[in-house]
């Protein structure tokens, strides 16, 4: 069979030659053969149906780790990998659908309110900050309202990083005050702070870090055990740094009574195992008794940073009302 060079299969597969390196590199697609002489990698035309499909799936925005598990799979669980994907996408898209919209009605003045069918909710949560074992000072700062969470990271070894977490929360203070009630509870992240929901016994991860190993990862560059070891384990890729080009993830949520939130800086999620977080999250019911509790587990994994976070459970007006002292 005659073998294609790089240049005529990435004209007939659709994939550019940089791709097509990048992919024999993460051993999604290995040329057909390698000539000794001039290293010039070389196709057969049968390759062409593997190198379209991870083309299609590049184009539908699957990270490339995903990709390389799904190529593999046989067709019909590749199907359901992929319909998997896509129910997940289109939930994506519908909550920033519904966004859209309500900013767009609420900048414009029109009443665009989202209301539920059990009253006002609120969040009844609990905050914990401490320094840590390694750091001189607490950079991050946090506020726990009845309608705002917020943990604001200020970066270590820069200036004043406390002055600029503290700066963002006074900020953001307002909106506890001043959003309408029944009219927003929304999601914005930047940096590698994290948010969790907790919901029907399950914890979900609701933020993607912007950091340097996520994006390897993302790219199936490296695997979920080198994180931790990676020399550039704490670079930061987007960062409130006052650069408009860094924006945020902007989220839309449906929150229902019950549900739990933790926000939380790196120094939580960086020292204890998501699986103990996990545990404190389902198995202590008192917000503030499982923000002590994350803390301490910690302080017990040597706390190289400073350590903040805040557990929350979403209730009812009423609720709220009858818990009060």
């Amino acid at each position: 069979m005659e073998l294609m060079t790089s240049g005529e299969f990435a004209r007939a597969s659709g994939l550019s030659r940089k791709a097509l390196r990048l992919y024999d590199e993460l051993g999604l697609l290995h040329p057909a053969q390698v000539s000794p002489a001039t290293q010039y990698r070389l196709y057969a035309p049968a390759q062409l149906e593997q190198a379209r499909l991870v083309a299609w799936l590049r184009r539908l925005g699957m990270p490339l780790a995903m990709i390389r598990s799904v190529s593999r799979l046989p067709s019909a669980q590749a199907a359901a990998e992929l319909g998997a994907y896509w129910d997940q996408v289109e939930a994506e898209t519908a909550a920033r659908r519904e966004l859209a919209t309500f900013l767009i009605g609420y900048l414009s003045g029109k009443e665009a309110a989202m209301h539920d069918d059990q009253g006002t909710l609120a969040v009844r949560g609990a905050m914990q900050s401490v320094i840590g074992l390694q750091r001189a000072d607490n950079e991050d700062a946090a506020y726990a309202g009845t309608r705002l969470l917020a943990v604001a990271d200020g970066m270590g070894g820069h200036a004043a990083g406390e002055v600029a977490s503290a700066a963002v929360i006074e900020a953001l203070r307002p909106l506890d005050i001043q959003v309408p009630d029944r009219e927003l509870l929304g999601l914005v992240h930047i940096g590698d702070s994290r948010a969790y929901l907790v919901r029907d016994g399950e914890v979900f991860q609701i933020t993607q870090d912007h950091t340097l190993v996520q994006s390897l990862l993302d790219d199936g560059k490296i695997t979920a055990e080198e994180v931790a070891s990676h020399p550039q384990r704490m670079l930061l890729l987007r960062a409130l740094t006052g650069d408009r080009d860094c924006e945020p993830d902007l989220q839309l949520h449906q929150t229902r009574p019950g549900d739990r939130y933790l926000l939380c800086s790196d120094g939580l999620h960086v020292v204890v195992a998501a699986d103990e977080i996990t545990r404190v999250l389902l198995t202590v019911s008192d917000p503030d008794q499982a923000a002590r509790d994350l803390v301490a587990l910690a302080m017990d994994g040597g706390a190289p940073d400073n350590i903040t976070c805040i557990v929350a459970d979403v209730v009812t007006a009423a609720e709220t009302v009858a818990q009060a002292p």
